[in-house]
C-alpha cells in the first residue's frame, strides 16, 4: 500500500441511510425502524446535498462513495443508482470505490445483482456471528445459513467483498472464538472487520448492563486472549491487521476508511452524517440533523441538512490525525503535523513509549507496535497529554 500521507487531500462521499428492519441491542449508530419510507423524497434530498457539497468544494476528485447506516441494503437499487449518478458531479478517480453495507437476510441478498448493476463495486456484509443462538442474542434477523448463502452470492457478484464479525460475546470462550474465526477465514474473500463487543450507553445492551442483567460477558483477560487469537489466525491465513479491527489481503484495504484514518476530506449526506472539508486552506468539521424527518425537512426548507460547522484548529487537527493514523499498521508521518501547523508529541514521551516497546520510530515515521495495539487508547492519551 501507499505511504501514510497518500490519502491526505483525497476526497470521499459518505451517504447515510438511517433505516433498519430492527434496532440491534448493541448498536449506537443513528438508525431507526420505520414502516413507511418515501424513497423519492429521500433521493431528492440526497441529490440536493451532494450538489451543495460539490458547489462548496469545487471539482475535487472523488475517490470513494460509502453507503452506511442503518441498513443501506434496504434502499431501492434505483435510488442507489441515482445517488451514484448524482455523485458524477465530481470528477471520479479511475478506480473509485463504491461500498454498500448489507445485511445477509435472503430478501436483501436477492437485490445484490441490482446493486451491482447500480454501480456498487464493494459490499460489506454484516454477518456478526456464525452461531444461530448468538445471532439471536445480538438481535440479528438472519441465520448462519442465510449469512453463508448471502456471502457466497456477494462473492459471485461483486469484485470486492468484506464481512463483519463481533467477538467477546456473551458466554464466548477463546476456544469458541478460535473455531469460529477459523470457519470465517475459510469463507473470507479479501477483507474482514473483526470487532470486540463494546457496551455503549444509550443502547439496549447498555441499559441491561447498567441493571446487572447482561451476564456472561468475557472479562478483560479473556477478551485480550481473543484479540491475540484474532491476530494469530488472521496473520497465518494472509489477512494481517492493517488497522486495529480490520484485516485484509494485500491491496484490499478499504479505500474509503483510509480517507478517515489518513486525515483526508469527505462530505457527509444524510441524517447524522459527519464530514471533514478543507475549504480555502481551513478545515471544517460538519454534522447534520440526527432525526430522519428533521433532516429531510431541513434540506427541503433550508437547502442544507447541516446543523453544525466548526473550524478545526491546527491543534485539534493534529490530535485527530494522531488518534486516527496510529490505528493503522503503517502509522503516521510526524512531518504531516508540521504541515498542519500542529505541535508534535513531546520527544521524551515518544522515547518512553519506545522504551516500553509500545511505539517504534524510524526518522519521522511513528507507529504502534503489535504489543502496543491492545493499549492504543492509553498510548494516544500519553502522547497528547
Amino acid at each position: 500500500m501507499a505511504r501514510p500521507d497518500a490519502a491526505q487531500g483525497e476526497f470521499g462521499l459518505y451517504v447515510h441511510w438511517p433505516f433498519c428492519q430492527a434496532k440491534c441491542p448493541y448498536c449506537d449508530f443513528n438508525s431507526h425502524v420505520s414502516a413507511a419510507i418515501d424513497h423519492d423524497r429521500w433521493l431528492r434530498a440526497y441529490r440536493s446535498e451532494i450538489a451543495r457539497v460539490r458547489d462548496e468544494t469545487g471539482p475535487r476528485t472523488l475517490r470513494s462513495i460509502f453507503f452506511g447506516g442503518g441498513t443501506p441494503s434496504l434502499m431501492r437499487p434505483e435510488t442507489v443508482a441515482a445517488v451514484i449518478e448524482a455523485a458524477r458531479a465530481f470528477p471520479w478517480a479511475n478506480d473509485v470505490e463504491i461500498t454498500l453495507e448489507a445485511n445477509p437476510t435472503s430478501a436483501e441478498a436477492g437485490r445484490f445483482q441490482a446493486f451491482r448493476d447500480a454501480g456498487v463495486n464493494r459490499v460489506s456484509v454484516g454477518v456478526q456471528a456464525l452461531n444461530d443462538a448468538d445471532l439471536r442474542r445480538l438481535g440479528r434477523l438472519h441465520s448462519v445459513a442465510e449469512a453463508r448463502a448471502a456471502f457466497d452470492m456477494a462473492r459471485a457478484i461483486f469484485p470486492r467483498v468484506s464481512f463483519d464479525l463481533i467477538y467477546a460475546r456473551q458466554d464466548q470462550t477463546p476456544g469458541h472464538w478460535r473455531r469460529e474465526l477459523a470457519e470465517a477465514l475459510d469463507m473470507a474473500a479479501d477483507h474482514l472487520s473483526l470487532y470486540q463487543l463494546t457496551i455503549e450507553p444509550g443502547t439496549a445492551f447498555g441499559d441491561r448492563h447498567a441493571r446487572g442483567l447482561l451476564r456472561g460477558l468475557p472479562d478483560d483477560d479473556l477478551a485480550a486472549d481473543m484479540y491475540e487469537i484474532t491476530q494469530e489466525l488472521c496473520d497465518a491465513a494472509g489477512y494481517p491487521a492493517y488497522e486495529v479491527s480490520n484485516h485484509a489481503r494485500e491491496g484490499a484495504w478499504s479505500r474509503h476508511n483510509l480517507i478517515y484514518w489518513r486525515g483526508g476530506d469527505w462530505g457527509g449526506a444524510g441524517p447524522g452524517a459527519h464530514g471533514r472539508l478543507t475549504l480555502d486552506g481551513r478545515r471544517w468539521a460538519t454534522a447534520t440533523e440526527l432525526s430522519p424527518l428533521g433532516w429531510l425537512a431541513r434540506v427541503e426548507r433550508d437547502g442544507s441538512g447541516e446543523t453544525e460547522r466548526t473550524e478545526v484548529s491546527a491543534t485539534e487537527w493534529g490530535e485527530e490525525f494522531l488518534m486516527m493514523g496510529l490505528r493503522l499498521s503503517e502509522g503516521v508521518d510526524l512531518g504531516a503535523l508540521d504541515r498542519m501547523g500542529a505541535a508534535r508529541p513531546a520527544a521524551e514521551r515518544i522515547a518512553a513509549l519506545e522504551e516500553l516497546g509500545l511505539l517504534e520510530r524510524e526518522s519521522d515515521h511513528l507507529r504502534v507496535t503489535r504489543v502496543g495495539r491492545p493499549v492504543l487508547n492509553a498510548i494516544v492519551r500519553e502522547l497528547l497529554a
